[in-house]
């Protein structure tokens, strides 16, 4: 780490209390003071949930729509044919195909950041599933990236569309804005996201469901939130 780096680091962290746990109106308004850096950072939360995923009812896992979006362009691909490939077409999709997709995956040409595909072309995805699952663009229902609505998958996928997914220790990240978005846009993004999770919260959770969270920017320092402010969002 230059000499450069660890200073401003030090002058960010110097704005942070330790201790304490900012009300989300105060986390959002400091990040947005923390940002020292040129390009338009990502607005990052980070959530530590007491679950154990080992268990298939503690997995969670989703997908949700932004409301202000993300501030991101979303090349999305498309695994369909005939009317269903004309309908992704329409709705916006940057690439489409089938047999010709497959061979461009398998060639390593991944020209896109979201995959889907209807259910009846899941049969394909086998053959690339290697290539695609450590990538996280497996299409999946759960997320909505395997569906026969084309359309809908397409126009929320470039409109805002967030997936998540829990790791192993139960911690949970999302982008959900860029740091060049109003504090309400950021505040609005930030709230649709905890209501999901509220939402998916498994009936054998045991204890506070929400143990810690954190919000940063790319190049900031992480701020802690005021947890039982966001289990009250619902």
């Amino acid at each position: 780490m230059s000499k450069k780096t660890t200073k401003r680091t030090k002058e960010l962290q110097s704005k942070i209390e330790k201790e304490r746990e900012y009300s989300v109106k105060d986390a959002i308004a400091l990040i947005k003071e923390l940002k020292s850096v040129k390009f338009d950072e990502t607005v990052d939360i980070s959530l530590k949930l007491n679950v154990d995923p080992r268990h298939a009812d503690q997995m969670i896992r989703g997908s949700v729509v932004l409301p202000a979006g993300t501030g991101k362009v979303v090349r999305v691909a498309v695994l369909a044919k005939d009317l269903k490939a004309d309908e992704a077409k329409e709705a916006g999709a940057d690439i489409v195909g089938s047999d010709d997709l497959i061979a461009d995956i398998q060639a390593g040409n991944i020209n896109f950041d979201t995959l889907i595909a209807t259910p009846n072309m899941m049969g394909m995805i086998g053959r690339v599933g290697r290539i695609l699952g450590p990538k996280g663009l497996m299409p999946n229902p759960k997320v909505g990236t395997v569906t026969m609505d084309v359309k809908t998958a397409v126009s929320q996928a470039k409109g805002g569309k967030v997936t998540f997914r829990v790791d192993k220790q139960g911690n949970m990240h999302a982008g959900i804005g860029k740091s060049s978005f109003s504090t309400d846009k950021i505040e609005e993004n930030l709230t649709t996201f905890i209501k999901e999770m509220n939402r998916l919260k498994p009936s054998s959770a045991k204890g506070r469901y929400i143990k810690t969270a954190t919000l940063s920017l790319t190049m900031s320092p992480a701020v802690k939130m005021d947890v039982l402010e966001l289990l009250d969002i619902k």
